[in-house]
């Protein structure tokens, strides 16, 4: 069982919020769904996963906590942890830019220029479905391996709201899109 994975994903997750919201220095608790975490840790035994992985990342995470959820677990990050992603991730790194980019009211073209700043290696496929209009991620997997779908929304004044969902290949496909 490889649970690296697992563990670059809830530091992504941790950084996106803290990126969103803001660092507070406080424990946080992250949703996963089952079908997730089986995908994220190679596993059909998700407990025994969690277990394995609480004890392996104790060091960078501090004491993790796990409760079950309906569909899911509920994976609380000590204060410890939190402080370790924010003193761990790169400042200019793609999800900062990302972020920094989409919260500034831009236009798509402006959140793809971010993608092709890392990477000469990005796939931006237009879907115009009901959820969404662009599915965009980096094909060789660097700086990331999730799948972007974007969605750009036009607000009352004219100006533009870029909005996003990230999820691993494996959901991502799993939710048929």
């Amino acid at each position: 069982m490889d649970l690296q994975r697992l563990e670059k994903n809830l530091f992504d997750n941790v950084l996106e919020a803290q990126l969103k919201l803001g660092y507070e220095g406080r424990p946080m608790s992250l949703n996963y769904t089952s079908s997730s975490l089986k995908h994220l840790t190679g596993t059909d035994d998700i407990e025994k996963a969690l277990d394995e992985f609480a004890a392996q990342s104790v060091e960078r995470f501090g004491k993790l906590t796990f409760r079950s959820i309906s569909g899911g677990y509920c994976i609380t990050v000590p204060t410890e942890g939190t402080a370790y992603v924010h003193e761990n991730s790169e400042k200019n790194s793609f999800m900062h830019r990302f972020i920094e980019t989409v919260r500034s009211h831009t236009t798509i073209e402006k959140v793809l220029d971010v993608f092709r700043e890392f990477s000469d290696d990005v796939e931006v496929t237009e879907m115009n479905n009901d959820e969404f209009q662009y599915l965009v991620y980096f094909r060789n997997g660097i700086p990331d391996d999730y799948r972007y779908c974007l969605a750009d929304e036009e607000e009352i004044d004219g100006s533009h709201h870029i909005t996003y969902h990230r999820f691993i290949a494996e959901d991502y496909d799993d939710l048929g899109f």
